[in-house]
């Protein structure tokens, strides 16, 4: 792109930037809408935030930049991949993470990029790293749907741990045994998981929306001693029955956090008050390798791939926090999700880690007490998911609140402009939404944003800090920093996964992938982006296209296509299915497809998608929709018999 048009469109910024500015509070998100449309309607992006002088001066990037002599972000970006040691090294020194032993050197790269060793010869615990505040600095502020709020500071929060790590030992666990959590992010599954993993335990974390034979498989796969987990509580305005799916799936030991003075437990569970024990506790020192959690995340076939992190995640998960969410001690974060996904471990971590307050909604946040809650509790950075803003925006419903938001995040699935637009008005465009992409077996993301670099709703503008990718173009196979196809992941990085706990890793994300002149292998990852490259002068934007694969994302959570079509075969209607996820032309969350062969051709397809939703709905999980059912004679298949769902997606995408 010429200089000449980038500094149009940095002019066109500036002006949408005062506009905003002023006509915020003045005029409806639907006028500015039209206002910002017609500033940009020659532009493939827009920009609608700048970041200001003060903003880049309190940056964590800024001051990492100026340690190092650097003038530009993009300099610091390429100095991170060149020198990844150095970048890891002082991002750990950064953060404080607290050792038992130093390490002898920080990267051992002798057996591969595929197999680097990381802090050799460190020992901790990395829950230590979580209490360097003042013990009377809030820790915690915590509510749900029917407003009952609390506060718990560093200093309790660290006592309940130390009773949770006790208690579990004197119910006859032992280190390296393994304990699911199946319950919403609350202070108690805060305290839950970090005292799981302050024992050398290992939490495995599953989601309270799965149904009891999900719940059931992966207490099976991951040979689970306990369960922890909440027995009721309001989402939406109805009480979620969790101890009922508990009983169903047969689940080993439960401690269960009851509201209720008399619940009717099983005969081998206990209440969470019970589990508690009160003496002095010593955290269990190990290597970097150490297991301290397993989560789940789906791959190509109907078993969920099972994901270990270990004592180097939450360094990641911190770390990005801190460069990209520009975290400090005084903010107040907060993320819309669930303690069974991803996301729930991070915030714990990049809030604790950070010194900063972690905010917890019991609840749906698609609630005016979720609203409330942001208000009362000043939260200043959010992350979220497309799916909930759009919600906000079709009802409103958040609009009464004054909230006090510097900085918001999504992730999870693809955003649409138009409702970050919406989620921008609603703290007068003073915040930014840094995207942020990445998965489970990354521990963090791999693509996001800054505050110190421009925003465009609904894009991404660098890849993370110590993280460089490539991306191949799906007709000619070639490989580029700056071209649009499916992205590669170049390793080593602090936060990839090197093993896989029921599947082959390297047949999963190095199996057949490029590899780089030098030798190096690229990681798979299965995520497609368009690129617009230096789009403003030393800035390049990408956007999400969805999955590569056969892999969807639905409403926030990756399942696998075969996972679906496992479901729906089992209908008696159905001789064959296909299930697709496709992202719709103007961006936003992915939407379910299925195409099916019928074995009567007049087969009512109405009646067939609500049976099928009933059936997805109860042995997988309620949030995943079908959009549209569609009938064929036969499905497109290789010459090995494989369905070509690529095929599928691209047909219904060219139907409109």
């Amino acid at each position: 792109m010429q200089t000449t048009q980038k500094e149009a469109i940095l002019q066109k910024a500036r002006l949408w930037q005062h506009i905003s500015d002023e006509a915020s509070g003045l005029l409806s998100f639907d006028q500015l809408k039209e206002i910002y449309y017609t500033i940009f309607r020659h532009d493939p992006l827009g920009i609608a935030w700048l970041p200001k002088k003060d903003t880049v001066k309190k940056a964590n990037i800024t001051h990492l930049m100026q340690s190092l002599d650097l003038q530009s972000y993009q300099e610091l970006h390429q100095w991170s991949v060149k020198y990844r040691a150095k970048f890891w090294e002082t991002a750990i020194k950064s953060l404080n993470i607290r050792f038992d032993k130093k390490y002898r050197q920080l990267l051992d790269n002798s057996a591969g990029n595929e197999d680097p060793k990381w802090l050799p010869g460190a020992e901790l615990n990395i829950v230590k790293s979580c209490f360097q505040a003042r013990g009377d600095k809030t820790a915690i502020i915590a509510s749900d749907e029917l407003n009952n709020r609390r506060k718990v500071s560093y200093k309790e929060l660290q006592l309940l741990c130390n009773q949770v790590s006790n208690g579990l030992l004197k119910q006859g666990l032992q280190q390296g045994d393994r304990i699911i959590l199946y319950l919403p992010l609350c202070p108690e599954a805060v305290a839950a998981y970090l005292g799981i993993i302050q024992a050398g335990m290992v939490a495995v974390l599953v989601a309270d929306s799965f149904s009891a034979t999900e719940l059931q498989k992966r207490i099976a796969s991951s040979e689970a001693k306990a369960v922890i987990a909440m027995d009721e509580y309001t989402y939406g305005g109805k009480i979620l029955d969790i101890y009922s799916k508990i009983r169903e799936a047969g689940a080993p030991l439960s401690v269960i956090i009851s509201s209720q003075e008399s619940p009717d437990l099983r005969e081998q569970d206990i209440l969470w008050e019970d589990l508690l024990d009160h003496n002095v506790f010593e955290p269990h020192i190990a290597g970097p390798d150490q297991l301290i959690s397993i989560l789940f995340s789906s791959g190509t076939t109907s078993e969920p791939k099972a994901i270990p992190w270990n004592q180097l995640t939450p360094i990641k998960c911190a770390t990005d926090a801190y460069y990209h969410h520009d975290v400090h001690p005084e903010d107040i974060l907060t993320w819309t999700t669930g303690m069974g996904w991803m996301m729930g471990p991070w915030t714990i971590f990049a809030a604790l880690i950070n010194q900063a307050t972690l905010a917890l909604f019991t609840g749906s946040a698609a609630s005016p007490a979720f609203g409330s809650f942001t208000e009362k509790s000043g939260i200043s950075i959010m992350g979220t998911i497309p799916s909930l803003v759009k919600a906000w925006r079709s009802s409103g419903m958040m609009e009464k609140y004054q909230w006090q938001v510097r900085l918001f995040s999504s992730t999870g699935e693809p955003s649409q402009v138009e409702d970050y637009l919406y989620l921008m008005w609603l703290c007068a465009f003073k915040a930014p939404v840094v995207e942020y992409c990445g998965g489970t077996e990354i521990g963090g993301g791999y693509m996001t944003g800054s505050v110190v670099q421009a925003a465009s709703p609904a894009t991404f503008t660098t890849p993370a800090l110590g993280i460089d990718l490539r991306f191949r173009d799906e007709e000619s196979a070639q490989l580029s920093q700056d071209q649009d196809g499916e992205v590669f992941i170049v390793p080593p990085s602090i936060g990839l996964s090197q093993k896989l706990l029921n599947r082959d890793h390297h047949e999963e994300y190095y199996n057949d992938t490029p590899v780089l002149k030098d030798g190096t292998p690229l990681r798979r990852h299965g995520d497609a982006y368009q690129i617009y490259p230096q789009f403003l002068e030393g800035t390049t934007f990408y956007k999400s296209r969805g999955r590569a694969d056969d892999s969807m994302n639905l409403g926030g959570i990756k399942i696998s296509a075969v996972e679906i079509e496992k479901i729906i075969n089992q209908h008696p209607a159905v001789y064959e299915s296909a299930a697709v996820a496709v992202a719709p032309e103007e961006g936003g969350p992915e939407a379910l497809v299925v195409f099916f062969v019928p074995k009567d051709k007049q087969a009512d397809v109405s009646q067939l998608r609500s049976e099928w939703q009933k059936m997805i709905t109860k042995e997988l999980n309620p949030l995943f929709r079908i959009k549209e059912v569609v009938k064929r004679q036969d499905l497109p298949r290789t010459a090995s018999n494989k369905l070509m769902r690529r095929l599928l997606r691209k047909e219904y995408t060219a139907l409109g």
